[in-house]
């Protein structure tokens, strides 16, 4: 069983910044790939970041060059720090990682980003 919890998320204006992170109850967390997810309303959960076990991270092409995901192995946490925010990422974040063929989830954080 693993538990994933968000926190970071919030109201801020266009341009601005957030740093969400997730917190990870599992052993050898190092081991294993973390994501980034969001769902804005009405539409489909859309992946946003990866990070692998050594380090190795992609991007959804709407993010490049503004979001960094990034991971603390001593902490068990991953991290979105987000950049030049635009009010089309207004969605509800989440954290996800896999293990043993079973997808975890957080319970997801709002980032909402006024014009």
């Amino acid at each position: 069983q693993v538990q994933l919890v968000e926190s970071g998320g919030g109201l801020v204006q266009a341009g601005g910044s957030l740093r969400l992170s997730c917190a990870a109850s599992r052993r050898f967390f190092g081991f294993y790939v973390m994501d980034w997810y969001r769902q804005a309303p009405g539409k489909q959960r859309e992946l946003v970041a990866v990070i692998s076990s050594s380090g190795t991270t992609n991007y959804a092409d709407s993010v490049k060059g503004r979001f960094t995901i990034s991971r603390d192995n001593a902490k068990n946490t991953v991290y979105l720090q987000m950049n030049s925010l635009k009010p089309e990422d207004t969605a509800v974040y989440y954290c996800h990682t896999v293990s043993q063929g079973t997808a975890y989830w957080g319970q997801g954080t709002q980032v909402t980003v006024s014009s």
